[in-house]
């Protein structure tokens, strides 16, 4: 893979200031200032907040992987963001705004501090991941049910980078929560009907992101039976569309642009589900392939409104 390439356009996008999206709700006439590195110091950038946080959380990656790849320039964006007084803005203004970013940018932000909590920027942003952990905990069980759609709100792709992220950090109160509604939301889903994905502009298979957070939480062969039943003759005579390429679109049209991520993060389940079901598992990684190869030059080549975001999920499927 080009790391090298991957963190450039990582780069490129984090120092593009506009466009960018401020999802913020103003309470009065004295808080509408949205101007983004004073709103969001460490999270401006490469849009809006989520994906300026999972394009941090790459670098980190990238960093990791392949730091003679990817040079000193990640270090030096990161340097600028990720410092304490950043940090303890952008997590006083979460816990001000509890339903802010819930829960994609909870996820990815998460993502983020686990990934970094070998490097230099730990401590600086240890209090985000404890602000989230409180947020993550008073939620859920007050979430009565799981949100099912491909995008931002699905409940269970949060959940699977969620479950990772305080597993990674050591929080077992948040994985312990996690882990229960997950269960408790899907443990018994069967026979999911798939015929109806994707929509419009979904970036995530709902159907996928399920299995992806069931395999996280189940025992393997409970998972592998639980897979079977839930998504019966996959990779065999049915559900063959979450193997194929979406149409995809690299117009500008934000909304669009999703679809090549759909293509990424079916690629990435497909490829982590696969080990559980062998006998098709060869079929599922080349529908895996396929998408990937399709999208991968959109990734670093396509218009901002696909290069903003889409590392973080290239990523996802080439580690899976």
């Amino acid at each position: 893979m080009e790391y090298a390439a991957w963190a450039d356009i990582a780069c490129e996008v984090l120092e593009t200031p506009y466009p960018y999206g401020a999802a913020h709700a103003s309470t009065g006439p004295d808080d509408v200032d949205v101007t983004p590195d004073r709103l969001h110091p460490a999270f401006h950038g490469s849009y809006d907040w989520h994906s300026s946080a999972h394009m941090q959380w790459s670098l980190v990656r990238l960093l990791a992987l392949a730091p003679d790849q990817v040079g000193r320039r990640p270090i030096e964006v990161l340097d600028r963001r990720l410092t304490p007084e950043a940090i303890a803005t952008e997590a006083a203004y979460l816990r001000d705004r509890p339903s802010y970013e819930r829960p994609y940018g909870w996820a990815w932000a998460a993502m983020l501090v686990a990934a970094g909590r070998e490097t230099k920027w730990a401590d600086a942003l240890s209090p985000l991941g404890e602000v989230i952990a409180d947020l993550v905990l008073a939620w859920l069980p007050k979430q009565a049910y799981p949100v099912r759609h491909g995008v931002h709100l699905n409940t269970a792709f949060a959940l699977a980078l969620l479950f990772e992220a305080y597993d990674e950090l050591g929080r077992a109160d948040v994985v312990d929560a996690v882990h229960a509604r997950a269960v408790e939301w899907f443990g018994q889903d069967t026979a999911y009907d798939t015929r109806f994905e994707p929509s419009g502009t979904d970036f995530l298979s709902p159907a996928l992101s399920e299995a992806e957070l069931m395999r996280r939480v189940l025992p393997e062969a409970e998972f592998a039976s639980w897979l079977s039943a839930f998504l019966p003759g996959l990779g065999k005579d049915a559900h063959q569309h979450l193997l194929e390429v979406p149409v995809t679109d690299n117009s500008g049209d934000g909304q669009l642009a999703h679809l090549s991520g759909l293509a990424l993060s079916r690629a990435w389940q497909l490829r982590t589900i696969a080990p559980a079901l062998p006998d098709v598992a060869s079929v599922l990684r080349e529908g895996a392939d396929r998408q990937v190869e399709a999208v991968l030059p959109t990734v670093t080549g396509g218009d901002f409104m696909s290069t903003h975001w889409l590392v973080s999920f290239a990523l996802l499927a080439d580690q899976a």
